[in-house]
């Protein structure tokens, strides 16, 4: 896989709760320097992105019910459409975890199509946080999102014990094929973990450590 190719499925990250205004320039100068599909960013920073990556066809993403997932539905709604407000151009909202590991599945699904019915036509990622799911509840968490109307399934937000694991990503494929696009999330460092979870079927990749990834395909490729 080339370089340009690779970074074009990044969504280049920076959620920490002690980002600044320059780490954010300096995420967006990276998204422009190698090329990435987008950058995501909390949700009071979209202004900021949007602006330093004016005239570029990067995406700015953000997130909604971050990092837990369990607050009011409203107010992921509410969130989400002051989102799309300041020209956010994709979505990843957290699953109510907590609902879903209730067996509130109902709440869990209007919670997500809530979101998603307020930002339509704009994509929504549903984070499902695999590392607190069995092999069953990670399918019936993406079968969840798929009836809700969600464009993606994310396997992490980045804060839990454990981020994308190949053989999620796996499972999710083998189970929905192209019912649902795939991102993988959390922990993952260089290419060779990057290219793998691709392969097993990712649409994107979630990571903060982007310019990493990539200049660690470069090192791969060198004679």
């Amino acid at each position: 896989m080339l370089a340009e190719e690779l970074a074009k499925k990044i969504d280049h990250t920076q959620l920490r709760p002690n980002a600044t205004v320059d780490d954010i320039r300096k995420l967006c100068d990276e998204a422009k320097k190698y090329g990435f599909y987008g950058v995501c960013v909390s949700p009071s920073y979209v202004r900021t992105a949007k602006k330093f990556l004016e005239n570029t066809d990067i995406k700015v993403i953000s997130v909604v019910g971050f990092p837990l997932g369990n607050t009011y539905i409203e107010v992921k709604v509410l969130e989400a459409e002051k989102l799309v407000d300041d020209g956010v151009d994709e979505i990843d909202m957290v699953m109510n975890i907590s609902a879903f590991k209730s067996g509130m599945y109902d709440l869990v699904k209007d919670d997500i199509r809530a979101v998603v019915n307020a930002v339509k036509p704009i994509p929504v990622k549903v984070i499902i946080e695999t590392c607190y799911l069995s092999d069953d509840e990670k399918i019936k968490a993406t079968e969840i999102a798929i009836e809700a109307g969600a464009a993606f399934v994310k396997t992490s937000t980045g804060f839990g014990p454990e981020g994308a694991k190949v053989e999620d990503i796996a499972l999710i494929k083998r189970t929905f094929g192209d019912k649902i696009k795939i991102k993988a999330s959390g922990g993952i460092k260089d290419a060779k973990t990057a290219i793998e979870m691709i392969k097993a079927g990712a649409d994107r990749i979630g990571a903060s450590r982007g310019v990493q990834i990539i200049e660690s395909l470069k090192e791969l490729q060198e004679p």
